[in-house]
């Protein structure tokens, strides 16, 4: 009798673990069912291999176990192994149906291809940062308007010696310090300060304190669900946006103001350039204009710029050999500069051919940002396979910038590997590229470069977790956020 009651027992839970082993894979599948059931009409064997995760939330956890805990690449390669090189792939994520792609001539496909690719972040980026969402001709004409003025061959001459100024303060300031520093929030500092110095000139740096920590919040809320509830991170994105533009707003419009009454003197800030620009009907930039363009820079800027600089700082650091020869070019250039010269000048940026390739290969290995994001305006063949009218494409730089195939030994730093680089059109976009390519690409490794020249010559770094985490959402980073000492070095 007991043996028939435990067989009973045995039986009923076996069946009901099978019974929650089927619903579970019946909801699993729900949403591949569902997309395909939508694309009935069309041929959904022609839509790429891939998978469409769970309902509602897609891949976004898997995406999410991989980038914030583990390696951001086992994301993609378990695409890879499931449904083979196809460099094309159909998921869902950021709460969109969207499709992957991770192979050079698709990606440079896409992100050339205005007439079929418009932009497509998420929801949440879009809502926090209209400004940059522009359609393709205006976003093409506000280029043709703007970005020569400042951020031409002239304009990023007249940054040198502010960058400059700022880069030797802050390299001073951090090796007084006795105690530790996060050196990644030390490089944002140094970041920040140089956009608000070359935006609004010197006196305005009072507003760094001010702001700094709104930007933040900002970014923050740029990939989070956009949910507007009291307390979350988009509610406080959201907020920090309104206080941004309230404390930017008047400083704005005081320096029109002053400009119109013609007692601006001094050398010109960004924001005189920017506000003496007349279209071709002779009409001025809107206050708001600027505003907008300001924290443009201060949320895409300051952040990957400060994020390049501290994994270039810790590749040297790991790589001494690497180092010498990036120290070696640069005590070169201040052997042969001319005595009566006591700053950088633009011209030897160019000199600094090592580092540049050092910039690269940081760029290419750290991928400060892993995708490109555009959405299909129409349906789109490419390959053969579909991408489906109004589905976002991903165009995952990171898993091109890290593929064998595309670049020897991938996981390996190594600058020198850029001495005959022929690779690929479309195996390295770092900034991006078409009419998107990003216009502070320049600016930024001129930032760098200024900055690496001081540290090379000057200083240090000196680790407390070299062997620490590494956290990749939204960008990479040290969980310890590159906890050190910044020593000066004494010739």
């Amino acid at each position: 009798m007991e043996l028939g009651l435990g067989r009973l027992w045995m039986n009923t839970i076996t069946m009901l673990a099978v019974s929650i082993f089927v619903f579970i894979v019946i909801i699993r599948r729900l949403n591949g069912w569902y997309y395909a059931l939508k694309l009935r009409r069309k041929n959904q064997y022609s839509v790429p291999p891939g998978d469409m995760g769970w309902p509602f939330v897609g891949n976004l956890v898997p995406f999410m176990r991989a980038f914030l805990y583990g390696n951001p690449d086992t994301f993609i390669n378990n695409l890879v192994f499931k449904y083979g090189r196809t460099g094309i792939y159909k998921t869902h994520l950021f709460g969109n149906p969207s499709i992957i792609v991770c192979e050079p001539y698709m990606c440079r496909k896409v992100l050339t291809d205005d007439e079929h690719f418009g932009l497509g972040y998420p929801k949440a980026v879009t809502n926090l940062m209209p400004s940059l969402f522009i359609n393709t001709n205006e976003h093409k004409r506000f280029r043709r308007l703007i970005f020569p003025p400042i951020i031409g061959h002239k304009a990023l001459a007249m940054y040198v010696e502010r960058i400059e100024d700022n880069v030797i303060r802050s390299l001073e300031e951090m090796s007084s310090l006795k105690h530790p520093i996060e050196f990644l929030k030390e490089m944002k500092n140094v970041t920040f300060k140089v956009i608000i110095d070359i935006f609004l000139g010197p006196e305005n740096q009072y507003i760094v304190n001010k702001i700094g920590g709104l930007v933040n919040e900002l970014l923050d809320g740029f990939f989070c669900l956009p949910v507007d509830l009291p307390g979350s991170v988009y509610h406080k994105a959201l907020k920090a946006r309104e206080k941004l533009r309230s404390i930017l707003q008047p400083i704005v419009e005081e320096r029109r103001m002053i400009m119109n009454s013609g007692l601006r003197e001094g050398k010109k800030d960004l924001a005189d350039i920017l506000l003496e620009i007349k279209d071709e009907n002779g009409k001025k930039l809107e206050n708001e204009n600027i505003v907008d363009l300001l924290l443009a820079f201060l949320a895409a800027g300051h952040d990957t710029t400060a994020t390049a600089l501290t994994w270039i700082v810790i590749y040297l650091t790991d790589h001494p050999e690497i180092m010498k020869k990036a120290k070696d070019e640069q005590e070169e250039i201040l052997r042969t500069r001319q005595p009566s010269q006591k700053q950088i000048d633009i011209k030897e940026i160019k000199q600094m051919v090592y580092l540049a390739k050092v910039i690269d290969e940081t760029l290419r290995l750290t991928n400060v940002s892993f995708s490109a994001f555009r959405k299909a305006m129409t349906d789109v063949d490419i390959n053969g396979y579909i991408i489906p009218k109004g589905w976002r494409v991903l165009i995952w730089q990171r898993a091109v910038h890290m593929d064998p195939a595309n670049f020897q030994n991938p996981q390996e730093f190594n600058p020198s590997r850029w001495d005959d680089y022929n690779g690929k059109a479309g195996s390295f976009s770092p900034f991006g590229a078409g009419s998107r390519l990003c216009v502070g690409m320049d600016l930024a490794k001129l930032e760098i470069s200024i900055f690496m020249q001081y540290f090379l010559n000057n200083y240090k770094l000196e680790r407390l977790n070299p062997n620490c985490g590494i956290t990749s959402l939204p960008i990479p980073k040290p969980v310890d956020g590159c906890l050190a000492k910044v020593i000066r070095i004494y010739q």
